[in-house]
């Protein structure tokens, strides 16, 4: 997301997780004191503060500014809550989904792998901001307990035909071992010679097809679907791996703010108020006049 004008906007490329970190060197101007040569050419030099003047009065350096500014507070608040783990096991997913397609992909959003791991950091803090600035009643949990699945493992063949499928699953009526099948019938590159292994998901998960979670969901330790399951990519036989039990909705109040907290950062409205509460919070003064006026909408600007 980004901030414009007084409202969030969501980010609508593919990897919607956070700032784009195009123009950084912001933070890195002086203002007068040290002013660096940033580019040298036979025409003259190009200065850190004359650089910066110009920035900051295109739509793009205001919006990097305002976002700079959120995630400094974000981090200053929440940063001892998001674990380095809870990045790295993101990026983890991401690979994982794109497989060899990943650094493609990348490339496609502008991005280095570092700037990806930024950007989800960025993420996890505005989605700490939420957690704590939004109330969750009983009846919030209750009513998202009517959708909530735990975390499920599955295996999965992924083959083009519906045909295969049915020759996959007479195979496995005949006691043939999922993992052996996999590696002999799927067409999926980044599974198969795990077994057909894919990371654990639950009802939120949007990276696995809804019919393959819809599928998955019903199966008991053990099973497998003994139907083909139609998707984008062919045709699915999938077997449960491990599926805990669902138990209560007491039994899951934080994974039931957790997946609330994700559905609400997809609000603007949401996300605008939230933001508002955090920059209030976080005592932002802005030193450069010409600027006074960056967060309006969020904060009330200073009195002349």
């Amino acid at each position: 997301m980004y901030l414009r004008n007084g409202r969030v906007l969501m980010n609508k490329k593919k990897w919607a997780v956070g700032a784009a970190g195009i123009l950084m060197s912001l933070s890195l101007v002086a203002c007068g004191q040290n002013d660096k040569t940033v580019v040298t050419t036979n025409g003259g030099k190009i200065t850190q503060e004359q650089y910066y003047n110009k920035m900051k009065q295109t739509q793009q350096g205001k919006q990097e500014l305002q976002q700079m500014i959120l995630n400094k507070v974000l981090e200053h608040k929440y940063g001892d809550k998001v674990k380095k783990s809870e990045v790295n096991n993101q990026l983890k997913q991401y690979k994982s989904q794109y497989g060899s397609e990943f650094s493609a992909m990348l490339q496609q959003q502008g991005m280095t792998e570092s700037q990806l791991k930024g950007s989800i950091r960025d993420n996890l803090l505005l989605k700490q901001a939420v957690l704590a600035k939004t109330s969750f009643t009983d009846k919030d949990l209750q009513k998202q307990f009517k959708s909530y699945e735990p975390k499920v493992t599955v295996k999965a063949i992924t083959v083009k035909d519906k045909d295969t499928t049915q020759t996959v699953i007479s195979e496995l009526q005949n006691g043939k071992k999922f993992d052996t099948l996999a590696k002999k019938y799927s067409t999926d590159d980044t599974t198969k010679n795990k077994g057909g292994l894919l990371p654990p998901f639950d009802n939120t998960s949007t990276s696995v097809d809804s019919k393959v979670k819809k599928a998955a969901f019903s199966l008991k330790n053990g099973q497998y679907t003994t139907e083909p399951v139609k998707t984008d990519a062919g045709y699915e036989v999938i077997e449960m791996v491990k599926h805990p039990s669902k138990g209560s909705w007491k039994d899951h109040k934080s994974e039931l703010k957790d997946q609330l907290a994700t559905s609400r950062m997809n609000n603007s409205t949401t996300l605008h108020n939230v933001v508002s509460k955090v920059l209030k919070d976080g005592d932002v003064h802005i030193e450069d006049k010409s600027l006074s006026n960056i967060l309006s909408g969020y904060v009330d600007a200073p009195k002349s």
